[in-house]
Parts: C-alpha cells; structure tokens; sequence
C-alpha cells in the first residue's frame, strides 16, 4: 500500500488517487460482516416490493435502522398492500408503529399514502421520483429508496452517512445531503447509484464514524482526503 505523509495537523493525506471502482470492492469487503442497511436488509428478508419500500423508508425516517426493521416486520405481519393498511384503524396502525419516532404523524401519512394509491394510482406505487414526492412526508431520500430499493431503478439515495463519507473522501465536496445527491449524480457512475447506499450506511455507522473515525484500520484510507477528520483513530 503506497506510503502516507502526516499534515500539520497529524492527519495522514493520501498519495493513492481515489479509484471509484477501487473504493467499491473494498467498500464490500469492509462492510460483509456488518449490520445492513435498514431497507436493504427487509428486501433481503422478502419485504422488497414497491409498497413495502416505500412503506419501511418513510417508517425509517429519524428512527434507527434496527427499530425500523422491528417496526416494518410487525407491521408487515398484518399489511403488506395498500388495501390492508387502509383497512387498518388509526389507532391499531399507530400501536404497529410503536418504537418509530413520531408515530402518530406517519400513521397519518401512511394511511393518506395507501389511500392515494389506491384512488390515483390503480392500486401501483408510481415510479417517478416527481410523483413519490407528491406524497406527503416523502421527500427526495424516502424517493430514492423507493425506486432504488423497490423497482431496482438507479437512484441515489442520500443520508447523513452517505453524505457524510462522500465528502470526507474528497469525492464531492458539498453542504447538504440534497447538493450531495445533485453531485453524486453528476460524477458517480449509475452502476453504483443503488448500491452507495447499501454499503455507505454501515460503512458511515461503525467505521467512518462522525466522530473519531477508525481511520487506522480502514481498507480505504490509502484514498481517502479525511477532509474534516479532526481525531481519527
């Protein structure tokens, strides 16, 4: 592995040019044994159609990936369709959702969501990031998701983690979560549109952590900038 030289102010800069192609088979090495991502773990347990999708990512909002899971497992045991969550009482949806933030306020959306479905659009979740986004409580990330996760179309799906990684690579170099997603759109190559997320999630949660990173023994720091890292360890 090429040889690093320490700053001014201790951190190690790369002398490895950041290969993208690189970045993602180490990434998958790095995160194997790992904890997966909320929604891609629910696809892989047979919880991956459009619905469910869309269903779990806007359960996950601000609530961790695995109170998600429990969450979406004990509702998907009940409905898994439009039909069957609108059949379902408020009340009785809400006690479902216990566990999620703000429990209340998603059960509402999620019944205005399945009822929207069913009267707009034939009983199909749409397939456009413009009509996701028409649905209160899905904004661009809950969208993403959706068409990456649920229709297996390329789309980026931006959180905290991804964000936050993106740019302390030196990949892109961006404020916001929403001008990440415009960036990565630009630069990444749409073969890895999709999986961006699936690795950076648990990549961001236990390795590239926001604060003291473990810089020390991550398989991508021969190509990483650190851009922001003030205490690595």
């Amino acid at each position: 592995m090429p040889t690093r030289r320490a700053d001014r102010e201790g951190i190690e800069r790369p002398k490895e040019a950041l290969d993208i192609d690189e970045v993602f088979r180490r990434l998958r090495r790095a995160v194997a044994e790992l904890p997966k991502a909320a929604m891609f773990d629910l696809r892989d347990r047979g919880y991956g159609s459009p619905f469910e999708q869309l269903v779990g990512s806007l359960i996950s909002a601000r609530t961790r990936d695995e109170t998600t899971i429990a969450v979406c497992l004990r509702l998907f045991a009940v409905a898994r369709t439009p039909e069957a969550l609108v059949a379902l009482d408020e009340a009785a949806l809400i006690d479902l959702l216990h566990g999620a933030t703000f429990p209340e306020p998603k059960a509402r959306d999620l019944k205005l969501l399945a009822r929207r479905i069913l009267d707009e659009h034939g009983g199909r979740v749409p397939d456009s990031m413009e009509a996701l986004t028409e649905f209160r409580g899905v904004g661009p990330k809950i969208a993403a998701l959706t068409l990456a996760v649920g229709f297996d179309r390329p789309a980026i799906a931006v959180d905290i983690h991804v964000h936050r990684v993106s740019n302390r690579w030196g990949y892109v170099a961006t404020t916001t979560p929403e001008r990440t997603m415009a960036a990565l759109a630009d630069k990444l190559p749409e073969r890895y549109w999709i999986e961006i997320n699936e690795r950076l999630v648990p990549f961001g949660k236990f390795i590239c952590t926001p604060t003291r990173p473990k810089c020390s023994t991550c398989l991508l720091l021969s190509m990483c900038r650190q851009v922001g890292v003030v205490s690595p360890r």
